[in-house]
């Protein structure tokens, strides 16, 4: 089983260069993000308080979770593609993903994932660290938050910059501060700063690392 795994925060380019790279080294791509993002909007759907713990970790054990190639997310047969990067789903994804319930079973999905398409380039916030910590080749992708917060502006048209830098510094302060799997970068990560890179040079250096 190959498995490539990327992480690192929000606006570092993490989907787009997985994206890329998964088509180039032909492999499946998972988005664990997306995975999250399905627990929260599954918890703002049925009006469960996404802090409250025990009822979010059952909810993340029996939703049902389709992550189609295409992008496209069904979550308990509905089609929540594009629900799940809306303002309110990204407001609430941090608490979610702070769950220990909803991380313990979204790895089991996630490496199950993995074994049932023989590995993937796999991208999230603890893939390296936590998930499959023996990937064969680990990627910690960063940019300055000025460039990230614009990244993500470009991406939710109905939002101001200041919004979107402020909603940024306070996911990436929930991220690194949660008890459980925080983002962080393992000692054999390959580090890459995107702020002045584009797509095709990230995926040719970690080409490179591949060998």
């Amino acid at each position: 089983m190959r498995v490539i795994a990327i992480d690192g925060p929000a606006g570092s380019g993490k989907s787009t260069v997985a994206r890329r790279l998964a088509a180039v080294l032909e492999l499946d791509y998972l988005d664990t993000g997306a995975m999250y993002r399905s627990v929260a909007f599954a918890a703002l759907r049925r009006g469960v308080d996404p802090e409250d713990t025990q009822p979010v970790g059952a909810l993340a054990r029996s939703m049902e979770l389709e992550l189609d190639a295409d992008g496209t997310v069904h979550v308990d047969g509905a089609d929540a593609t594009i629900e799940i990067r809306g303002p309110e789903v990204t407001r609430a994804v941090s608490l979610v993903a702070a769950n220990p319930e909803v991380r313990e079973e979204m790895r089991l999905r996630q490496r199950e994932w993995a074994e049932s398409h023989g590995g993937g380039v796999i991208e999230g916030r603890d893939i390296g660290s936590v998930v499959f910590p023996d990937a064969e080749l680990k990627v910690y992708l960063d940019a300055q938050p000025e460039v990230r917060a614009q990244r993500r502006s470009r991406e939710v048209e109905d939002l101001a910059y200041e919004t979107v830098a402020a909603d940024l510094a306070r996911r990436d302060a929930m991220d690194q501060g949660r008890a459980t799997d925080p983002l962080q970068r393992t000692e054999d990560s390959v580090v890459i700063d995107t702020t002045d890179l584009g797509i095709d040079q990230i995926v040719a250096m970690i080409e490179e690392q591949l060998g």
